[in-house]
């Protein structure tokens, strides 16, 4: 019989004690990497910025300390004897920080459209976006891996808040370097909105429950679960509402 969660069923899970242990102790490392990451990384942008008079640079550091509290309601989670009693709890912490991510970048973003602001010159905080732009993808990895295996849609949530760090990351260089060079200020809040809109539609999913298809035992085949074409995360196509997989 199918034990349904959220929006999306899961199979059944046995898993070595072991395993589950390790995956356990692994998240729990990747969550306290990522919020001490943050946490510099937050100082020094919204610093920055501030010096600069550059609204995405601000934008960023606050963008920061938004993915703190995502971090932390997982590492909350892992702290207690059963994590996925608090999942659902952690999963709603989660979607209110994208929700609130998107507010944010979404008002600041237009607001630096209409009134045509502009940035002085920051090395500091491009050197900062292109530092994030290497890190932030293998921690989002590192933690969507091991959430799949243990099957934590929390642990799989977060990994996708820090994934958007990463899109984040580039937009504020691409916006920094533009400015820059040639002195455009319009890049980056219009490529802004477009993570806005990305950070809503990733709010909904973890509001549902509805992350990275969904996460299963690596030991199970990710298309009789799932349907996904690549096994993880959003880069291959959902299946169809309301479908199920095979009993």
């Amino acid at each position: 019989m199918l034990l349904m969660t959220g929006l999306l069923p899961l199979l059944p899970v046995h898993p070595d004690p072991a395993r589950t242990a390790l995956l356990v102790r692994r998240i729990r490392l990747l969550v306290a990497a990522t919020i001490t990451y943050n946490v510099i990384e937050a100082v020094v942008a919204i610093t920055a910025g501030t010096i600069a008079s550059s609204t995405a640079l601000i934008g960023f550091g606050l963008d920061s300390v938004i993915e703190v509290s995502s971090a932390a309601a997982v590492a909350w989670q892992f702290t207690g004897r059963d994590p996925h009693a608090r999942e659902k709890v952690a999963l709603r912490v989660i979607a209110v920080s994208f929700f609130a991510l998107a507010a944010y970048v979404g008002t600041e973003s237009i607001r630096a459209l209409v009134t045509g602001a502009e940035a002085d010159h920051s090395t500091v905080g491009l050197l900062l976006a292109a530092l994030s732009l290497l890190i932030m993808p293998g921690l989002s990895n590192a933690q969507r891996r091991a959430g799949r295996e243990l099957g934590s849609r929390s642990a799989v949530a977060d990994s996708r808040q820090t994934l958007l760090c990463t899109y984040l990351s580039a937009v504020l260089l691409v916006g920094l370097g533009l400015n820059s060079l040639f002195g455009w200020s319009w890049p980056d809040p219009v490529a802004a909105l477009v993570i806005a809109a990305v950070a809503v539609r990733e709010g909904l999913d973890a509001w549902r429950g509805d992350t990275c298809c969904a996460p299963t035992p690596a030991s199970t085949p990710t298309a009789v679960v799932t349907g996904c074409a690549d096994g993880c995360c959003g880069t291959g196509p959902h299946p169809p509402a309301g479908s199920r997989p095979p009993a």
